[in-house]
């Protein structure tokens, strides 16, 4: 595991985004293992940044994205389809047609985990971008989901309801389900690039590093990875 601490939020955003971008230029029909939240905004707008300037490409990538609220549809600003669509897939040139992100609206969602395993394990991801709850979960894999797990649906925890209040005008109006990649699906990926940033991340980071490999911090698993890249500011390296 590779640990990079940098000086601020913005500067974590943009060395994500060099790597993101490094294995789009080296492959460019690669894979791209993507995330939601406020933590990759800032990297999502510097690889826009470089579409722009003419200094990467996404016309033969695919995305694959870790979850999607139960509930919303595509048309829901609060779902993760939409956040994608407004933080990136609108201002570059990818093929919708290529991205994906699990349906929350299915009429079946055993049978949408089962599709989105499936299709995982076909395109595994060249890179798979992740944050980190500040309980330590990794997509909506709360404490206690199993390392073997794949695509499923979750109760999601009091405190990642809470975390996630903040996008929402009340949080009554969280969803309090949610489907997600398991860890067996996050695992697969070649290359893994972890992003974290603030005081409240601190004590999630220092169990995901130095702690115990145990379910009751998901992100812990990360440890048995061959190839983790984890960007932190210095508030959440400050348990390091």
């Amino acid at each position: 595991m590779q640990i990079i601490v940098v000086e601020n939020y913005e500067e974590m955003s943009l060395r994500g985004a060099e790597i993101l971008a490094a294995v789009v230029k080296e492959k460019p029909t690669a894979t791209l293992g993507l995330a939601t939240g406020t933590t990759p905004i800032g990297a999502y707008r510097e690889l826009i940044r470089k579409y722009e300037n003419g200094e990467i490409s996404f016309r033969d990538a695919r995305t694959v994205n870790l979850d999607e609220y139960v509930g919303l549809d595509g048309s829901d600003p609060h779902s993760y389809r939409y956040f994608m669509q407004d933080q990136l897939f609108s201002h570059i040139d990818i093929d919708l047609s290529r991205t994906n992100v699990p349906s929350g609206v299915a009429e079946d969602l055993a049978v949408e985990c089962t599709r989105y395993t499936k299709m995982l394990a076909e395109c595994p991801q060249d890179i798979q971008l992740l944050g980190l709850g500040s309980d330590g979960h990794i997509g909506f894999n709360e404490p206690g989901a199993p390392f073997g797990g794949h695509t499923h649906v979750t109760d999601l925890a009091a405190s990642t309801i809470r975390d996630n209040a903040r996008l929402f005008d009340r949080i009554e109006d969280v969803p309090t389900r949610a489907i997600t990649m398991g860890i067996a699906d996050v695992m697969q990926a070649k290359k893994i690039l972890l992003m974290a940033n603030g005081k409240n991340k601190a004590e999630a980071v220092r169990a995901m590093i130095k702690g115990d490999v145990t379910e009751a911090c998901p992100a812990s698993i990360l440890q048995r990875h061959p190839d983790v890249i984890v960007i932190l500011d210095r508030e959440a390296a400050g348990l390091l």
